[in-house]
C-alpha cells in the first residue's frame, strides 16, 4: 500500500531558488579579491589593438602605463578583450574604466566566460541577456556584483556601445577567489559504483549534489534501485534533465511508466550545470541551476528503501542494464557529493567503496568545436567553395527555434544553375534551379526547430543531388550535365541585392547556431573567419552558441502552452479560460454582479472569482433578481464537514436542529430519527471557503430495510462585495495607501472611476528606479506608465468623448515580460511591446498610493471602485473610514447603468449598485426585459379596468392621472406582440364610458386593421394596413402612437404608416381594456363585433396602454399589483418558453432540493438499496394531493362570486353617474 500510494505525486510549486554551493565544496565567504591586477601582460589578449601602447596588456584597472588602456584598431561590435586567470576561479564581480585621460570609454558591454578559451558562454543579468552598464567618462570606476557568481578560467569583455565622440577604451578588473573541485570524466561507456556502508543506519534524508558538463545530449547521470524494482534515476534526454521515480509496486503492470520530473533545457551546451536532489520522508526537492520542483508523495514513501549502492555515469552491471537501454553519460561530473561524501575524491584515491567500470579519468577535456551564432536575419557567412571540382559536398550542424530561415545558397560553375537549402515550417527544403528547367524541390526532416543540434549533409554528383538530415535522406534527380562546384557558399543569409552575388532565398535569414562546417573534404575553421583570414561575415558571434530557451522558465500562466522563436516566445491560451500575451487575464467576469451590470439575465455562467489569480473559472448559476444572497465557493481542500444548511461549521446540526422543530427532539436532523416513513432535510450550504460540494457520503445506519436518497442542486452565486467597494476622494492632497504592489513579472490593475476634473493620478507605486502609475492625463486621455529598468514606457488610450463626464469608466492595465496593454471601457486596446532582451522584473518597495502620489501632487478628485491588483481586491471602504479627505462609498450609479433598465423601467439608486423598477413597464425581471406573455385559448379573455387603478390628481399632468373617467386623452402609446393563426382575431379592445372605443383586429385575410371611434355621434375611423398576412404563426410586434388626430403605426420595428383621424382627437373617460373575446361590444362597427365574437387564440405579450400593463397585472409571478383589476375569464396561462419572443431571457432558476442537479450516493442520486420502499409514503402523497385540489376549487368559487358582486356594484355606480 505504501509504495502504491507513493506512486502518485503532486507537483506543488515551480520557482527559482538562490544559487547554492555543494556540501564540502564551499568557498570562503570573503570572495572578492582582485584577480586581474597581479596577472602578467601575457594573460591579456584582444581581437586587435590600435597601437602597441593600446594593447590589451595595458587594460588593468587604474593603470596609466602605455596609452592608459586597451583600444582596438577599429571600434565595432566584433572587438573583444580577454583575460586568462590561469586556472578556474570563482568570479563574483567585475569593474570597468575608460582609457586614461581620453575620450575613449565603453558605455555598455557583454561579459562572456569559458573554461578552455573556446565555446564561450554569455553571462546573464536577471532573465535578460542585455549588456552590463559601462562608463560615462574615462576615469570613474563602475563596479557590478555578479548574482549569481560563476566559475571560469577565461573571461571576455565585448563592447556594445561607446562614447560617440571617441573610441572603444577599457581598463578592467575581475574579483573573486580560488575554486577547488574534483572532476570525473566519463567517455559514454564507463561508470562509477559507490557502495554504501551497510553497518550504518539508513539516513532519514538523502542529499545528492553535483555539477555536470555534457558532451552528448543523452546519458544516465545516476541510478539507484531497491529489491522490488523501485528505483531513482537521473538521466539527460535530448538536453533536458529527467528525474525518474518508480515505486516498484509488483501489483502494477510492468508497462506503467515511472513518475518523471523534467527540468532544464539545452543542457548539452558543454557548460557546467548544477543539480541538487533532496529526499526527505515523502518530500522530494529537485533543483537544476536556478529552478526547483518541490513535490510531495501521497501516503508512505519508499524512495529511501533502496540498496546500499548508487551508480554514476551509467548502469555498470549487465543485470541492471537490461532495465535501462538508454546510453550512458558522456561528459564530466564535478563536486559529486552523496550525503556530504565526496564521491569523486574517493574514486580518485581508489578507495574500496568505489568500483570503476570502463575508462574513467579525473580531468575534463575542453571542447574544440567552434560554434557560430547568426544573431539576426541580416547575418551571413560567405565561404569559398571548391571551384572546379565535379561535385558539391557540404556538411554542417545547426540548431534553432525558428520555423523558417535560409541555411545555404550556392551557384554551380559555368552558370549551370544554383541551389538553396532552407527551413520552412520546421522542415528542410532543397530547391534546385537549372537552366531551361523548372525548379526542383525536395524535403527532408520535420520539427527541426526544436532547439536541438541537427546534422545536414548535401552532396551532388552527376545526375543526383542528395540531402540528409539526421537519418532522413532525400534524393533529387538532376539533368545529366556536368556538376561543378561554385566559387562561394552563403550560409545563414545573403548579401544585399546590390552586391551582385546572385544569392537569393525564398525565406528570411537564418537565426541560430552552426558548427562543424565542411566544404568538400575540408573542415572550416571559424577562428580564421573571425581573424579575417577566411571568407566574409556580418552580424555573427563566433566561438559561441547564443541560443537560449525563452520558455524556461515559462512565463505562460494558467497552463498556457509556451512556444518560441529565436527572438521571442508566445503563449497558446486555447482552452485555459484566460487570454493575453501570457494567458494572464481571465476571459470571464469575477462575479454574478459583474455579469448583471453588463445586462446579462439569470442563467448559468462561468465566473473567475480571483480574476488573474491562481483559481480557475467555474460554472455557477447567477440569480440576477434581488433576494437572499447565496454564494458558493470552489473548495480548496478535501476536508470532511459534518454541519448542514443554516448551521455553523462543526455544529453537526441541520436547520431543524437549530430551530428546535425536528420531528424527533432527540436528534438534530430529521433524517437521523430513523422513522419508518420518509423524512427529509432541505439545506442550503453557504460557507464559501468549503464549497462547492464535491462528494456526498451516506453511511449505512445498520438498520434493516433502511435507505436514503439525496439531490444536490447547482452552485448558486449572487452579488459581489468587491464590485461596489468604493471611495470618494474629496481633495487633491487626499489619498489611500496600501503595502507595496508585488507584480515583478506580471502586473494587472483594473478599476472603475468617475470624475468631473480634467486630470489626476489614480494610482502610483515607486521603487528605487522602477515605478508604475495610472493617471487621467487629460479629459480624453488615460495613461499607463512604468519603468522596469529599460527606461520609462507609456501606453495611452484616447477617447473621442471626455472621461470626466461623472459616469463610471472601466480601466484595465497589464504589464508583463512581453509588453504592456491598456484598455478603457470598450475603446480599442493599446499595446506597447517590451524591448527585446531587456529587464523584465518590476521592483517596487514603497507604499502603494491610490488617488494620489508620493509627492502629494496631481491627486485625483472623484470616485474609484472595484480596485483589483493581480486579481486581489483592495478594501477601499475600510481604509477610507480612517483616512482624512476620503469617504467610503460613492453615490450616483444610474447615470452609468440606467440604460440597463429597458422597456420603460426606471433606475433606482442603491447603496451598492442599482435596481430597475418595472412598476410601469409591461416587462418584468431584473432589467424589465422579461416579456409577460399569455396564451389565450378559444373563448378566453382578460379585462383590465382603468378607473379602478388610476386616481385623480389636480396638479398632475402625467398620463396616469389623465386616465380618469372625467379627463380626456389626446395621446396614447400602445404596444403589443402576438403570435396566432386565427382570423378574424381581436388583438385589443379599449372602451370608454362615453361609447368611444379603439379596436385592433386581424381581418379575414390576416391584415392588420385599426378602428378609432373618438366621437359617439360619428362613424369610426377604420384603417387597414396591408403589411402582410400577420396570422402566419410568427411573432409580430405592433406599436401605435397617437398625437391628437395623427396616428403612427409601426409593425415589427420597421414598417411604418401614418394616418389622420376624422372622428375626433379626444379619447374620453377610458373604461377598460379587453384582450381576447369580448362579450359585449355595443356600438362597435360590424368588423369589430365579428372579431370580438371570435376573440383571440394564441400568444399575446408586452401589452401596454400608456403606463398600464394588463398582462403583467394579471400574470406577474408575485401576484397582481395592489389596486390592479385585471380579470381573466377562461383559460389564460403563460406562453410556452420561447413562444412569446424571438430571444427570450434565460430564466434557468433551479431548485436547491428536489429539483435538477447532480444527485445520488454514488454520484447518481438513486436510493441506497437496503430494502424495498413502503407504500405508506405513496398513499399519504395521494391523500394530500386530493385535499389540496378540493381546497383550490373552493377558493376559486369564492373568488368568482366576489368578482361578480363587485362588477355589479361598479356598473350600478357608473349608471348613476351617467344619469347625473
Amino acid at each position: 500500500m505504501a509504495s502504491a500510494a507513493w506512486a502518485v505525486l503532486q507537483v506543488l510549486l515551480l520557482l527559482p531558488t538562490r544559487s547554492w554551493s555543494p556540501v564540502g565544496a564551499g568557498n570562503p565567504p570573503d570572495c572578492d579579491a582582485p584577480l586581474a591586477s597581479a596577472l602578467p601582460r601575457s594573460s591579456f589578449s584582444s581581437s586587435s589593438e590600435l597601437s602597441s601602447s593600446h594593447g590589451p596588456g595595458f587594460s588593468r584597472l587604474n593603470r596609466r602605463d602605455g596609452a592608459g588602456g586597451w583600444t582596438p584598431l577599429v571600434s565595432n561590435k566584433y572587438q573583444w578583450l580577454q583575460i586568462d586567470l590561469g586556472e578556474r576561479m570563482e568570479v563574483t564581480a567585475v569593474a570597468t574604466q575608460g582609457g586614461y585621460g581620453s575620450s575613449d570609454w565603453v558605455t555598455s558591454y557583454l561579459l562572456m566566460f569559458s573554461d578552455g578559451g573556446r565555446n564561450w558562454k554569455q553571462y546573464r543579468r536577471e532573465e535578460s541577456i542585455w549588456g552590463f552598464p559601462g562608463n560615462t567618462n574615462a576615469d570613474s570606476v563602475v563596479h557590478y556584483r555578479l548574482q549569481p557568481p560563476f566559475e571560469a578560467r577565461f573571461l571576455r569583455f565585448l563592447p556594445l556601445a561607446w562614447n560617440p565622440r571617441g573610441r572603444i577604451g577599457m581598463r578592467i578588473e575581475v574579483y573573486g577567489c580560488a575554486y577547488k573541485s574534483e572532476v570525473v570524466y566519463f567517455d559514454g561507456q564507463s561508470a562509477l559504483l559507490y557502495k554504501l556502508d551497510k553497518k550504518h543506519l539508513k539516513p532519514v534524508r538523502d542529499v545528492i549534489s553535483l555539477k555536470f558538463k555534457a558532451i552528448q545530449s543523452n546519458g544516465i547521470l545516476l541510478h539507484r534501485e531497491g529489491q522490488h524494482g523501485n528505483h531513482i534515476t537521473l538521466e539527460l534526454i535530448k538536453g533536458k534533465l529527467v528525474f525518474f521515480l518508480n515505486s516498484g509496486n509488483a501489483k502494477l503492470p510492468t508497462t506503467i511508466a515511472p513518475v518523471t520530473l523534467t527540468l532544464g533545457s539545452l543542457l548539452d551546451d558543454q557548460h557546467w550545470h548544477s543539480v541538487l536532489i533532496e529526499l526527505l520522508d515523502t518530500q522530494v526537492n529537485f533543483t537544476v541551476d536556478k529552478h526547483t520542483h518541490h513535490f510531495q508523495a501521497k501516503g508512505e514513501s519508499s524512495y529511501l528503501d533502496l540498496n546500499f549502492e548508487i551508480s554514476f555515469g551509467g548502469v555498470p552491471t549487465p543485470g541492471r542494464a537490461r532495465a535501462f537501454t538508454r546510453k550512458s553519460f558522456h561528459g564530466c561530473l564535478e563536486n559529486l557529493y552523496y550525503n556530504g561524501v565526496d564521491v569523486a575524491e574517493l574514486a580518485k584515491k581508489h578507495k574500496p567503496q568505489i568500483l570503476m567500470m570502463g575508462n574513467v579519468s579525473f580531468s575534463c577535456p575542453q571542447p574544440q568545436t567552434v560554434p557560430v551564432t547568426f544573431l539576426s536575419s541580416r547575418s551571413y557567412l560567405a565561404l569559398p567553395g571548391n571551384s572546379g571540382e565535379d561535385k558539391v559536398s557540404v556538411t554542417f550542424q545547426f540548431r534553432t527555434w525558428n520555423r523558417a530561415g535560409h541555411l545555404l545558397f550556392g551557384e554551380l560553375q559555368r552558370g549551370s544553375g544554383s541551389f538553396v537549402l532552407f527551413l520552412k515550417d520546421g522542415k528542410l527544403k532543397l530547391s534546385l534551379f537549372q537552366l531551361g528547367q523548372s525548379p526542383k524541390n525536395v524535403t527532408a526532416g520535420a520539427g527541426l526547430n526544436d532547439g536541438h543540434w541537427h546534422s545536414v549533409s548535401l552532396s551532388a554528383k552527376w545526375s543526383h543531388m542528395n540531402v540528409v538530415v539526421d537519418d532522413d535522406t532525400a534524393v533529387q534527380p538532376l539533368v545529366a550535365v556536368l556538376i561543378d562546384s561554385g566559387d562561394t557558399y552563403y550560409f545563414g543569409g545573403c548579401l544585399d541585392n546590390s552586391s551582385g552575388s546572385g544569392c537569393k532565398s525564398p525565406v528570411g535569414g537564418f537565426q541560430g547556431c552552426l558548427r562543424l562546417i565542411t566544404i568538400g573534404d575540408k573542415a572550416v575553421d571559424p577562428i580564421s573567419v573571425q581573424q579575417g583570414a577566411l571568407g566574409r561575415f556580418r552580424d555573427l558571434q563566433i566561438d559561441s552558441c547564443g541560443i537560449t530557451d525563452r520558455c524556461l522558465p515559462s512565463y505562460c500562466e494558467h497552463g498556457g502552452a509556451c512556444s518560441q522563436s529565436w527572438d521571442t516566445f508566445s503563449c497558446d491560451c486555447l482552452g485555459t479560460g484566460y487570454t493575453g500575451e501570457t494567458c494572464h487575464s481571465s476571459l470571464y467576469e469575477q462575479s454574478c454582479e459583474a455579469h448583471k451590470h453588463r445586462g446579462n439575465p439569470s442563467g448559468l455562467y462561468y465566473i473567475d472569482a480571483d480574476g488573474s489569480g491562481p483559481l480557475g473559472p467555474f460554472l455557477v448559476y447567477c440569480n440576477m433578481t434581488d433576494g437572499t444572497p447565496l454564494s458558493w465557493w470552489v473548495g480548496r481542500t478535501n476536508e470532511t464537514h459534518t454541519y448542514w444548511g443554516g448551521s455553523l461549521p462543526d455544529a453537526q446540526k441541520c436547520t431543524c436542529g437549530l430551530e428546535g422543530n425536528c420531528i424527533d427532539s432527540q436528534y438534530y436532523c430529521n433524517c437521523d430519527a430513523g422513522r419508518n416513513e420518509w423524512a427529509s432535510d432541505t439545506i442550503v450550504l453557504s460557507q464559501k471557503e468549503h464549497l462547492p460540494v464535491t462528494q456526498i457520503v451516506m453511511m449505512d445506519a445498520g438498520h434493516p430495510h433502511s435507505e436514503a436518497t439525496y439531490t444536490l442542486g447547482p452552485l448558486l452565486c449572487h452579488g459581489d462585495k468587491s464590485f461596489w467597494n468604493s471611495a470618494s476622494f474629496n481633495t487633491e492632497t487626499s489619498y489611500l495607501h496600501f503595502p507595496a504592489f508585488h507584480g515583478e513579472l506580471t502586473a494587472d490593475v483594473c478599476f472603475f472611476f468617475k470624475t468631473t476634473v480634467s486630470s489626476g493620478v489614480f494610482m502610483e507605486n515607486l521603487g528605487i528606479t522602477d515605478f508604475i502609475r495610472i493617471e487621467l492625463r487629460a479629459p480624453t486621455e488615460v495613461t499607463f506608465s512604468f519603468d522596469v529598468g529599460n527606461g520609462p514606457c507609456e501606453v495611452t488610450v484616447q477617447s473621442p468623448t471626455p472621461f470626466n463626464d461623472n459616469r463610471w469608466h472601466h480601466v484595465r492595465a497589464e504589464r508583463n515580460v512581453k509588453g504592456a496593454s491598456l484598455q478603457v471601457d470598450q475603446l480599442p486596446q493599446k499595446r506597447q511591446p517590451a524591448p527585446a532582451d531587456g529587464h523584465v522584473r518590476l521592483q517596487l518597495n514603497s507604499q502603494l498610493f491610490i488617488g494620489g502620489t508620493a509627492s502629494r501632487q496631481r491627486g485625483f478628485l472623484g470616485c474609484i471602485r472595484s480596485l483589483q491588483l493581480n486579481g486581489v481586491a483592495l478594501d477601499l471602504e475600510e481604509r477610507a473610514t480612517v483616512t482624512p479627505g476620503v469617504e467610503p462609498g460613492c453615490a450616483g450609479h444610474c447615470s452609468t447603468y440606467g440604460h440597463l433598465c429597458r422597456n420603460g423601467g426606471r433606475c433606482r439608486e442603491k447603496r451598492r449598485g442599482v435596481a430597475c423598477d418595472c412598476a410601469f413597464s409591461a416587462y418584468d425581471g431584473p432589467f424589465c426585459s422579461n416579456e409577460i406573455s399569455a396564451y389565450f385559448q378559444t373563448g378566453s379573455s382578460m379585462t383590465y379596468h382603468f378607473q379602478e387603478h388610476y386616481t385623480l390628481s389636480e396638479n398632475s399632468t402625467s398620463l396616469v392621472s389623465s386616465l380618469h373617467r372625467d379627463v380626456t386623452l389626446t395621446r396614447e402609446m400602445i404596444t403589443l406582440s402576438f403570435r396566432t393563426t386565427q382570423t378574424p382575431s381581436l388583438l385589443l379592445y379599449v372602451s370608454s364610458f362615453y361609447e368611444e372605443y379603439l379596436s385592433v383586429i386581424l381581418a379575414n385575410n390576416g391584415s392588420l386593421q385599426i378602428r378609432y371611434k373618438l366621437d359617439r355621434h360619428q362613424n369610426p375611423d377604420a384603417f387597414a394596413f396591408d403589411f402582410k398576412n400577420m396570422a402566419d404563426g410568427q411573432l409580430h410586434q405592433v406599436k401605435i402612437n397617437r398625437e391628437d388626430a395623427v396616428v403612427v403605426v409601426e409593425v415589427n420595428q420597421s414598417a411604418k404608416k401614418q394616418v389622420i383621424l376624422s372622428s375626433g382627437t379626444e379619447f374620453n373617460a377610458v373604461k377598460s381594456l379587453i384582450l381576447g373575446k369580448v362579450l359585449e361590444a355595443a356600438g362597435a362597427d360590424p368588423d369589430t363585433r365579428r372579431a370580438a365574437a371570435s376573440g383571440f387564440t394564441g400568444c399575446l405579450s408586452a401589452v401596454r396602454f400608456g403606463r398600464a400593463a394588463p398582462l403583467k397585472a394579471a400574470l406577474r409571478p408575485s401576484g397582481p399589483l395592489p389596486g390592479h383589476r385585471a380579470r381573466p375569464r377562461g383559460p389564460v396561462t403563460r406562453c410556452a418558453a420561447g413562444a412569446a419572443s424571438g430571444s427570450p431571457a434565460r430564466e434557468l432558476a433551479p431548485r436547491l432540493a428536489g429539483g435538477a442537479g447532480g444527485s445520488g450516493p454514488a454520484d447518481e442520486g438513486e436510493p441506497l438499496v437496503n430494502a424495498d420502499r413502503t407504500d405508506s409514503a405513496v398513499i399519504g402523497g395521494v391523500i394530500a394531493v386530493v385535499i389540496f385540489i378540493l381546497l383550490c376549487v373552493t377558493a376559486i368559487a369564492i373568488r368568482i362570486y366576489q368578482q361578480r358582486k363587485l362588477r355589479k356594484e361598479n356598473e350600478s355606480k357608473v349608471s348613476k353617474k351617467e344619469e347625473c
